[in-house]
């Protein structure tokens, strides 16, 4: 191959719109092209024999050549304009030996057309990150919390009072009751309203995936992890408020981790060297007795006392039934929008009703009766005909008040047809069990995980239920 001349090579990159230099390993100019001469004002013979960074405004070339690595697309501000700079080592047997960079767009009218582009990326960038943001906005007020009834109306009061605090919150109830309604309305009426809140179903993420997920990874970290990693959620809601509900349902090793954050106020990403500091409100939810699992050592009690700085729990439906009116209402409007319907009304007859049934689903089961009203209703008024079978065809005798009800009355038990043989304990309650289990099911039609919530325990565990009841 004929080798091309000093001029020839020279001649091919005043061409190129890039603008060389090359330097040793002392970071000493060796050559410097024309047209970059050119641009900072000098000449060739001036820059030849100088260090890289008395020459070059902010340059990193005399840096590259002691690290030897290289910087990709990096901005460099020379003079007064924003260039894009390539450094790349020159490495001659395995030594560095120097280094040779380049900048693009020198010239103003190229720069302005990049600024133009840039400036069209970062305005979609904009438009992501706020339609990302709106994922992270709570989506409920306290205006969003239905009731008059003096026990919910004391619960609403007193987290409205510590909505303005920093400290953490355990909200308990049983499930269907809006744990996950009033976490969202402290997190709006807080001081970091503007801020992300991410909300976290400790049940409904498999348990090997929950730390990846709560503290993020690097790229790498295992088989199948995202290229270039991940961002966690408590990274995500750094500055907010972080929702960790059914915190119950929570492995005790990944407990242990949880309380280390807590503690230090520090995620470490897994497959990560680095330290992230956090600013973090917890809210967590739970329909468990948390102090009993405490007891039975299925719940760090450290952890416990961590997340129970104020604690928050809210009354079910049975508790507050002089509110099923209002929450009817406001539930058929939000349904009417789902379902295209308008005006839809509730005889005074089913109100009757609604208001003599115990609630075990509490504002859940109350949403989901109502619906599947309106699937079935001919005209504009849900009639007792309109409501489910088990709710229609109740025992009707029973006070409308709230007074207490004992394990025996016909709230707790109209569900139920109890086995009248006697028989030994153990096999009694298993029948019995059996028997809620599958009218539980009934109810849902057949789905499980609604049937879980609503029965209070874990997917897991009724699915073990139903193959040793051989319920189908």
């Amino acid at each position: 191959m004929k080798t091309l001349s000093r001029e020839f090579l020279e001649k091919i990159i005043n061409l190129l719109t890039e603008r060389i230099v090359v330097v040793d390993r002392e970071g000493i100019i060796m050559y410097m092209d024309k047209a970059y001469c050119d641009f900072i004002h000098t000449t060739q013979d001036k820059v030849i024999g100088k260090p890289v960074q008395d020459v070059i405004e902010n340059s990193r070339m005399h840096i590259v050549v002691k690290t030897g690595r290289e910087e990709v697309q990096e901005f460099q501000r020379i003079n007064g304009s924003v260039m894009v700079a390539n450094r790349f080592p020159i490495v001659i047997n395995g030594k560095v030996e120097g280094a040779v960079g380049n900048v693009i767009f020198p010239d103003p009218e190229h720069l302005r057309h990049f600024k133009n582009n840039i400036q069209h990326l970062v305005n979609d960038l904009k438009y992501l990150r706020s339609e990302v943001e709106k994922d992270l906005k709570s989506k409920y007020t306290f205006d969003d919390l239905i009731g008059e009834s003096p026990a919910f109306k004391k619960v609403k009061e007193f987290a409205k009072v510590i909505s303005g605090g920093d400290s953490s919150i355990l909200i308990t109830g049983p499930s269907g009751t809006g744990k996950e309604l009033f976490a969202n309305a402290i997190h709006n009426s807080s001081l970091r309203d503007t801020c992300p809140f991410v909300p976290v179903n400790c049940a409904a993420i498999p348990e090997e995936l929950l730390e990846s997920e709560l503290f993020g990874y690097e790229d790498g970290a295992f088989t199948g992890a995202k290229k270039g990693g991940k961002k966690g959620l408590f990274e995500v809601a750094n500055n907010g408020t972080i929702f960790l509900d059914e915190i119950g349902d929570m492995a005790l090793a990944m407990q242990s981790k949880l309380l280390r954050v807590l503690q230090e106020g520090e995620i470490q990403p897994i497959g990560g060297q680095k330290i992230i500091p956090i600013d973090v409100r917890i809210i967590a939810a739970t329909h468990r007795d948390l102090e009993k699992m405490v007891e039975e050592g299925t719940f760090r009690q450290d952890l416990y006392y961590r997340i129970n700085v104020i604690k928050l729990e809210v009354p079910p439906l049975r508790e507050r039934k002089e509110d099923i009116p209002l929450l009817s209402e406001a539930l058929l409007k939000k349904l009417e929008k789902r379902f295209y319907r308008k005006g839809v009304a509730i005889s005074p007859e089913v109100i009757e009703r609604l208001q003599q049934h115990s609630w075990p689903g509490n504002v859940r089961e109350l949403e989901n009766v109502l619906e599947r009203a309106i699937n079935v209703l001919d005209n504009n008024t849900i009639e007792l005909s309109d409501l489910p079978l088990y709710i229609r065809d109740q025992k009707t005798d029973e006070p409308n008040s709230n007074q207490s009800e004992g394990p025996s009355s016909n709230r707790e038990w109209n569900l139920l047809t109890l086995p009248i043989q006697i028989q030994p304990l153990k096999d009694t309650l298993a029948l019995v069990e059996k028997q809620v289990i599958e009218k539980t099911l009934e109810f849902t039609h057949g789905n499980k995980l609604n049937a879980a919530k609503l029965l209070g325990i874990g997917k897991t565990s009724l699915y073990d239920k139903c193959k040793a009841y051989d319920i189908k």
